[in-house]
């Protein structure tokens, strides 16, 4: 029992490192997945606070299971660990049973998986949970009280400093479709494998003061126009399709003309795009670093453009800068967040493919990689 106790215990504690590890590489993403459980259950007043929830969660699974492992606090850990899986087995088992949710993101977005997979690796834990509770006598320290609180208090550290690092300096495993390397027409096709969606055109219209539907298939027999009157006709969804949505969409852009710029982005030799979320990080706190790398674009004569999904209070905000030329284009909010995990994010691109892209704590590196591009021209 106590081989079979050893090999549970670390089958799980791994499984909760693991998971924790790949989720604190983007937390901010997790705070978005969060967001769309809030929204669906009319909940979006706590969409304020689901990056805290969200860098506490991620703590909690990578101290957790590294508690398991060393066995410290053995009972409280088994209890928040029998919590915490109960939890999370509902979610996935919500996402996957309400059909709302393709994808619940346990692990992420670098690790996408189903939520009927989801789902059962929760239940699968939850048994082996279970398990390390009745049998929690066999479950003992690895080192001394001391050499054990010294490592725990190391790993709560690593847990939430990683979580700082991402959030300000972008994660630091890319698996986002405007990674760098990636070439953005390619992203904003709909895959070559994609499976469309099965529909049938049904038909309405009125008899006798009643609606009635059907498709071109299954017309009534007494079917004649002075006793039925149409009223509309739509499209119904018979079988679903998979893997038909392109991977980055709402990259779309006109300037203030009303002209779409889109291709005219893409297909430039260089250009540098400046995301911008919104307002709740101020263009004040980050203008003085950026400043040099707009001079400097400018003189190499390399387009640049702010993409917000706030343009009119940005470009009021930066009416005092020196930047205060640079067109804002209305940007998709969604599309955003999924480009800048940072607030704001600048990106290089060159004939369509991100060259590279920053944080605003790493605006001297994209300084640095436009003064090379001055060299090698």
């Amino acid at each position: 029992m106590k081989i079979l106790v050893a090999i549970v215990r670390v089958i799980v504690g791994v499984l909760f490192i693991f998971s924790g590890l790949i989720k604190a590489n983007d937390p901010i993403g997790l705070s978005y997945k969060m967001q769309e459980f809030f929204e669906l259950w009319r909940m979006s007043a706590l969409n304020g606070i689901t990056l805290t929830l969200s860098v506490l969660m991620i703590a909690f699974e990578i101290i957790a299971g590294a508690a398991l492992l060393l066995g410290w606090k053995k009972k409280p850990v088994a209890w928040l660990l029998l919590l915490l899986i109960v939890f999370f087995t509902f979610l996935t088992g919500y996402a996957h049973f309400s059909g709302k949710f393709t994808n619940c993101g346990c692990f992420g977005d670098c690790i996408p998986i189903t939520s009927k997979t989801s789902f059962i690796k929760d239940l699968v834990l939850l048994v082996l949970i279970l398990f390390l509770f009745i049998n929690l006598r066999y479950v003992q320290p690895v080192f001394s009280a001391r050499t054990t609180a010294v490592l725990m208090v190391m790993i709560t550290g690593f847990s939430f400093a990683g979580q700082w690092y991402t959030l300000k300096y972008l994660p630091v495993l890319d698996c986002l479709p405007f990674k760098k390397g990636s070439f953005i027409p390619d992203k904003l096709k709909i895959p070559a494998n994609a499976i469309p969606d099965s529909t049938e055109i049904v038909f309405v219209y009125e008899k006798d003061g009643k609606k009635v539907e059907f498709n071109a298939e299954q017309f009534p027999a007494d079917f004649n126009d002075s006793t039925y009157k149409f009223i509309n006709r739509y499209d119904k969804l018979i079988k679903a399709g998979s893997n038909n949505i392109p991977e980055i969409r709402g990259f779309d852009f006109a300037d203030a003309t009303g002209n779409n710029v889109t291709q005219q982005l893409l297909g430039a030799e260089y250009v540098l795009l400046l995301f911008h979320e919104d307002m709740s990080h101020p263009v004040n706190d980050w203008k003085r670093g950026f400043e040099p790398i707009y001079q400097k674009a400018r003189a190499q004569g390399i387009p640049m453009y702010i993409i917000s999904s706030t343009a009119i209070p940005v470009k009021q905000s930066i009416a005092g800068a020196s930047f205060k030329d640079l067109e804002v284009l209305a940007g998709d909010r969604v599309m955003i967040r999924m480009a800048a995990r940072t607030n704001p994010t600048i990106y290089l691109l060159k004939k369509g493919t991100v060259a590279g892209k920053w944080s605003y704590k790493n605006f001297n590196d994209a300084l640095q990689e436009l003064e090379r591009i001055a060299t090698v021209h």
